[in-house]
């Protein structure tokens, strides 16, 4: 007799130890439509989904500092409801640190899961503009991006380190990727400015649509001799990078040096550790899956994330560390 109630006791904390897993909800606050963010995170939630690591929906947002808003504000520990989101770097640190105005009062509690992917900043227009360099944006017509994006963010910040202030400009636009395509397409907008992996579906297609109506498209280049981008750098000192976008990406004629930053997936300290480790696990574990429907998700590595381990000033979440020593990526 003592023998069975021992047995349904431990089944029933089985029981309960699976119920409690299943219950955790995952919200993956991602990007604007036509952006890479939105499709992969889309793509992570159904690997979440389809490997029972929790219950896990993708929604759209106006991606960076949103994302960041949803995890201080919305992540509700108690119902086991958990918001993760794709964030660029430069933005990660100023609401963790309590550096972006929305985050002075109270700070966002963010752990790294992983590094996703390098992402370009695009100064997009046309090769009729008239726009050859960052300084030629002033009296022109153009989109910072989705107001509390990244691409705001950091569009908004490199326009300070230039000395251009947006209010002069002929028109200030803040259209997300899609409205700032539709704008230079139809002859609204001048240039519009946008942060993304290589290459944005939706550049790829704005470039084909310039061409039906004899237009090519122009990447304004951001070397790091022009005194505008090298403040930038200088202000945000280990977080941009500059590389190079190849002019085969968008059919330019020719490369462009560009700034780069890269993408972090992020969740709240609050995290459990199970469901992190989880999360990373299963990630890593069908990349490939990742890899087919998000072309930017090629830099999705264990190596790629690992080797920012103990050097990045926003921390990475305990259950990402305890895979990346798993797979001896990590002492």
């Amino acid at each position: 007799m003592k023998k069975i109630v021992i047995m349904a006791l431990a089944l029933f904390l089985i029981t309960t130890v699976n119920l409690y897993a299943e219950g955790n909800r995952v919200v993956i606050a991602t990007g604007g439509i036509g952006g890479v963010y939105y499709y992969y995170g889309t793509q992570i939630s159904e690997i979440l989904n389809k490997n029972n690591v929790a219950a896990a929906t993708a929604i759209q947002t106006a991606a960076s500092v949103d994302n960041m808003l949803l995890i201080r504000d919305k992540t509700d520990t108690a119902k086991g409801t958990y918001f993760f989101a794709t964030v660029l770097p430069d933005t990660a640190y100023f609401t963790v640190s309590g550096k972006h105005e929305k985050f002075a009062e109270k700070p966002a509690k963010a752990s790294i899961m992983w590094m996703m992917y390098p992402n370009y900043l695009h100064i997009v227009t046309t090769d009729k503009s008239g726009i050859t360099k960052l300084t030629d944006l002033q009296d022109k017509r153009v989109s910072t991006g989705a107001p509390g994006s990244g691409t705001e963010f950091t569009a908004l910040n490199l326009l300070k380190a230039a000395r251009i202030d947006p209010n002069k400009f002929k028109k200030w636009e803040k259209l997300g990727a899609k409205e700032s395509d539709e704008g230079l397409g139809n002859g609204t907008l001048d240039a519009y400015v946008w942060s993304g992996g290589l290459p944005t579906g939706s550049i790829v297609e704005l470039s084909n649509t310039l061409k039906r109506k004899g237009l090519n498209l122009f990447l304004v280049p951001l070397p790091e001799t022009d005194p505008g981008v090298a403040a930038f750098m200088k202000e945000f000192s280990g977080l941009a990078d500059s590389l190079i976008i190849k002019k085969e990406v968008y059919g330019t004629a020719s490369d462009t040096p560009t700034l780069a930053f890269w993408n972090m997936f992020v969740c709240p300290d609050s995290t459990p550790e199970d469901l992190a480790y989880k999360t990373v696990k299963a990630v890593f574990e069908n990349v490939e899956t990742l890899r087919s429907s998000v072309k930017p998700a090629r830099d999705t590595t264990p190596e790629s994330s690992a080797k920012f381990v103990g050097k990045t000033a926003i921390p990475f979440h305990p259950g990402a560390v305890k895979y990346f020593r798993e797979k001896g990526l990590v002492k």
